[in-house]
């Protein structure tokens, strides 16, 4: 049975989730006002992955008998100085996600909540992909960089990325 103090923790994971789909949000609007509608993209689909992780947790807590409880998102971040500044901000927002779920993790093996270790498995998982994804994308970023050609062809790369909503991960 999940503690208390678990439930408290997962429950403000979700709303965790929800603020880095808004920062992701901000983000996009970021770019886009200053023409990177590609990068604009890939930010929105983004938060839609945040957002999927978001109702994970709450689809878990209610299977748990867990009442979810959403609180109001905290105001993101509008302002950067580039679209590498972008990017370097979201590794840094996805290594606290990370931290997050490390001490959700350590509690729920504290509490030998074995059902709640198997389910956070599956974010730590996506985490190393997460900070991975944010490193290659700032390595790619300092390796173009002024080059205005490279990153015209980069921007329109990730113009096309779509997060597959119906996904069963």
């Amino acid at each position: 049975m999940i503690s208390q103090k678990l439930a408290d923790a997962l429950n403000e994971q979700v709303n965790n989730e929800f603020d880095a789909a808004q920062a992701y949000i901000a983000m996009a609007a970021y770019c886009e006002h200053h023409s990177y509608s590609g990068f604009a993209n890939f930010y929105l689909q983004q938060a839609e992955e945040e957002r999927f992780h978001a109702m994970k947790l709450y689809d878990y807590l209610n299977d748990r008998g867990i009442q979810v409880k959403i609180t109001a998102t905290s105001a993101p971040k509008t302002e950067f100085n580039s679209i590498l500044n972008t990017f370097e901000t979201s590794l840094e927002q996805e290594k606290a996600v990370t931290k997050n779920f490390y001490d959700l993790t350590d509690l729920a093996w504290a509490e030998k909540e074995h059902a709640t270790i198997s389910f956070l498995n599956w974010f730590l998982d996506e985490q190393v992909e997460e900070e991975a994804t944010f490193d290659t994308h700032i390595e790619y970023l300092k390796r173009i960089s002024d080059d205005k050609n490279a990153l015209f062809l980069y921007e329109k790369e990730l113009g096309g990325r779509k997060f597959p909503s119906n996904s069963n991960d």
